[in-house]
């Protein structure tokens, strides 16, 4: 397949989809909490903020999506990344072993974000969110170099499909699908090395058995990335917008009817919770691109690039940069002058700036942090 886009440009949309996406980590959700308490009174502000917090076990919210959306846009990279790579007279050996060291690496540095240096391995959580997207993106990456489109969309059918038959199945009884009886807790207690996060009730939304439908999500994505790179001489950009909405709509509807035998969890990552954030994802991929991509409409993205660029940066540094002191030292003095509701705006609002200026520093001296 050919591609319109320079080897040597990025795809832009991507970049500030992907700040967005980290801007809820980086502090938004706790400003959009802090805004909507200026208006106690009003239920779309409550319903809001009851978005910025995840569903304690069944459901969905915004919040929920936040993860999902980090690694289908993490697929939807690597074809891009597969075709410059090759462009550059890579073999498929040093793609492999690229793709292979790069998965590894980020299970590392999950480790290392849960606390690896303080040296309490007993304690230690090994399992986290970028192992997560480490081990889902790096298999789902291994399968997409050697598989055909079909075969691989035939396979993400049956794992789906498979994982919800396991977990309704086994161990069986009453419940499957609830907190205390599934068995991606129970293989999770079997296999899992070191303490798992709900560690009194022996279960962990990052463990071994709900990363298969997870590795179905980076797939997704590697899928959208394959089909922006077709040639705009068989499918005109628009279309190919079009496209996207429609796969984002069926996907969404699929996980609606899905969620009524096997219901829409982040924590278990149901194959219902997948095809619902694969079609968010999509219908928001496909806003953003339209926007930026096709339109040309570029300049507004800078907010969101300098972040989307950075993501696994941040994500880090606000475990070892104290940025929350930082934006006490110049936001502090003036957020204590106003009453509670308008401080907690005015300190969110501080230590937003703080990380943002943070990232645009090492944006201006091109320095990225490339895993």
């Amino acid at each position: 397949m050919k591609s319109d886009f320079n080897k040597k440009e990025r795809l832009l949309s991507l970049d500030a989809l992907r700040g967005f996406d980290m801007l809820f980590i980086m502090g938004l959700s706790g400003w959009i909490v802090s805004l909507c308490g200026l208006f106690p009174s009003s239920g779309l502000m409550a319903w809001l903020a009851s978005q910025m917090e995840h569903v304690e076990w069944n459901g969905l919210t915004h919040h929920d999506t936040i993860f999902p959306l980090f690694l289908f846009i993490a697929g939807i990279s690597f074809p891009f990344s597969m075709a410059k790579q090759r462009a550059a007279g890579k073999t498929e050996g040093q793609i492999l072993i690229r793709v292979i060291r790069r998965g590894l690496l980020l299970v590392f540095l999950g480790m290392v974000y849960n606390g690896l240096f303080k040296l309490d391995f007993a304690g230690l959580r090994c399992a986290s969110v970028l192992g997560r997207i480490g081990l889902a993106w790096m298999c789902s990456a291994l399968l997409f170099m050697k598989f055909r489109p079909k075969a691989l969309a035939v396979l993400a059918a049956v794992i789906l499909t498979g994982y919800w038959l396991l977990l309704w199945l086994v161990p069986g009884g009453p419940d499957t699908f609830s907190f205390e009886n599934n068995l991606a807790g129970a293989v999770d207690r079997v296999l899992l090395p070191g303490r798992l996060i709900y560690g009194e009730n022996h279960f962990d939304p990052e463990g071994l058995l709900s990363t298969l439908p997870a590795i179905v999500t980076a797939m997704l994505g590697m899928f959208t990335g394959q089909f922006i790179r077709i040639s705009s001489d068989k499918i005109t950009e628009r279309r190919k917008v079009l496209y996207l909405v429609a796969a984002g709509i069926a996907f969404s509807v699929a996980g609606f009817l899905w969620n009524y035998v096997f219901p829409v969890n982040k924590m278990l990552w149901s194959s219902s919770f997948v095809c619902a954030v694969a079609g968010y994802s999509l219908l928001l991929f496909a806003l953003f691109y339209y926007i930026i991509d096709v339109k040309g409409y570029r300049r507004w993205t800078l907010f969101f690039r300098v972040v989307g660029m950075n993501s696994i940066t941040i994500y880090l540094a606000q475990s070892v940069i104290g940025f929350s002191r930082i934006s006490n030292f110049f936001f502090g003095g003036l957020a204590g002058k106003f009453p509670e509701v308008w401080a907690n705006l005015i300190n969110s609002t501080g230590y937003i700036a703080v990380c943002w200026l943070f990232l645009y520093f090492l944006y201006r001296k091109n320095v990225f942090l490339k895993v």
